[in-house]
């Protein structure tokens, strides 16, 4: 979950072609079917929560594994050899090198089915987006237990294999951080190739340990971002009043305790609440002898980044002679379809527990999702995932910050439900 606020790219880049190839070793739906037929029934959770069992504590290891060596965007090559290696030996079909690091591995069950993909980040936090983290890469946004959930999906089904319906298609993509790996993926022709009906998704989150939270018709915002280059007499000195007043378009605060942190998850939950509509923004003037401003904000709902950039020029004009450029497109909100959200919901509600399940009424205000080029394309889901541990502080499970330590025992969570609902989906009639 990128906490970046200063990076965007354009959705015209973001959105570009999928037309091309992602290489010969990766095996298109509808291909050859691994294993013979069963006499036994489909995959149910039963069976999955037995398989998956057998494997949580290798899973934590692997964790363990990953989290001793964060790479960060663009520099995953370690972490997606792992994977690569484990899901080949599950019997996966495998390529690596997609879009950068990325991974992409198939698994085709011995039944008539759909394909259904899953979705996990690879990359750590650099420094510099770290909230009082340390001066190295570090896993502070749990894609190392992404990753890991999506390597103990892929191996649960895989054991399964011959009870499953359909192709389940793993993507194990780089560069969310600097929201770059999911283009670059879409770019190198994925979705083109493997041919998804939709796509789920699970993102740590700090709620209690094993809680799923449903985000139907939400989300994570979009990203924009501008530079205000003032000119003439007192240019500086007029820069500063400028950062000033664009700031003050912000709506929100940025937590820095503990209490704002619980006060803004208690709000990410109230429907009509204070995060229904927001302005997150940043603006400042850097370092140097240039009377530049710079501007990186996200707000919700998406349609007012055009009010927005209104209201920024509105400001420059007042400010005396400036130029005002902005992207042609800001990054696209990720928002979740509510007919898929519900139907997980539901269905976490069956397995897991209603207890287990909550719901998500707003958007958080300052983090990012490249997930969201994903569901521009193909429906799908986007869940997330508790990982605070019983008494632990919020810091301990809020992405980004240096205290956070997931309860590991959200892994065994994530992957059997994952694994249960990806088996269901894939088995649905195809349209």
């Amino acid at each position: 979950m990128s906490d970046s606020g200063d990076r965007v790219i354009s959705r015209r880049v973001m959105l570009g072609s999928a037309a091309g190839v992602i290489g010969a070793g990766l095996v298109p739906a509808g291909s050859a079917q691994a294993g013979g037929g069963s006499r036994r029934g489909p995959v149910d959770q039963d069976a999955v929560d037995a398989v998956a069992a057998r494997l949580d504590d290798d899973l934590i290891e692997l964790r363990r594994d990953l989290h001793r060596h964060p790479e960060i965007a663009g520099q995953e090559e370690r972490t997606a050899e792992v994977v690569a290696r484990r899901l080949r030996a599950a019997g996966l079909h495998v390529t690596t090198g997609v879009g950068g690091h990325g991974v992409v591995a198939l698994l085709t069950g011995a039944r008539r089915g759909r394909t259904v993909a899953y979705r996990a980040d690879m990359d750590a936090v650099a420094p510099d987006e770290q909230v009082g983290g340390g001066p190295q890469p570090a896993h502070l946004c749990g894609h190392d237990l992404h990753t890991t959930v999506g390597v103990g999906v892929a191996e649960v089904l895989a054991r399964l294999r011959h009870r499953l319906a359909g192709t389940v298609a793993f993507f194990f993509q780089p560069a969310e951080e600097r929201l770059t790996g999911a283009a670059a993926m879409l770019d190198a022709g994925v979705l083109g190739r493997v041919r998804p009906a939709e796509i789920h998704a699970l993102h740590c989150g700090p709620f209690p340990v094993g809680q799923f939270v449903v985000t139907p018709g939400y989300g994570l915002p979009g990203q924009d971002r501008g530079v205000i280059t003032l000119t003439g007499a007192d240019a500086m000195a007029r820069a500063q009043r400028l950062a000033a007043q664009v700031a003050a378009l912000s709506t929100v605060t940025r937590p820095s305790t503990g209490a704002d942190l619980e006060q803004l998850v208690a709000d990410f939950q109230t429907p009509d609440g204070p995060l229904a509509e927001f302005v997150a923004m940043q603006a400042g003037v850097p370092a140097g002898d240039r009377a530049e401003v710079r501007v990186s904000y996200r707000c919700w709902p998406e349609e007012r980044y055009a009010g927005v950039r209104e209201d920024i020029r509105r400001l420059a004009r007042s400010a005396g002679p400036a130029v005002v450029d902005f992207p042609k497109d800001p990054f696209p909100a990720m928002v979740c379809p509510p007919k898929d959200a519900l139907a997980l919901k539901r269905y976490l509600q069956q397995t897991a527990g209603r207890g287990r399940v909550a719901t998500a009424y707003a958007a958080l205000p300052f983090s990012g999702e490249d997930f969201a080029l994903f569901l521009n394309r193909i429906p799908g889901t986007y869940t997330f995932l508790g990982v605070r541990s019983p008494g632990a502080a919020i810091e301990t499970s809020y992405p980004h910050f240096g205290a956070f330590t997931p309860d590991e025992r959200a892994i065994g969570h994530g992957v059997r439900a994952m694994a249960g609902w990806l088996a269901k989906r894939a088995a649905m009639p195809r349209e």
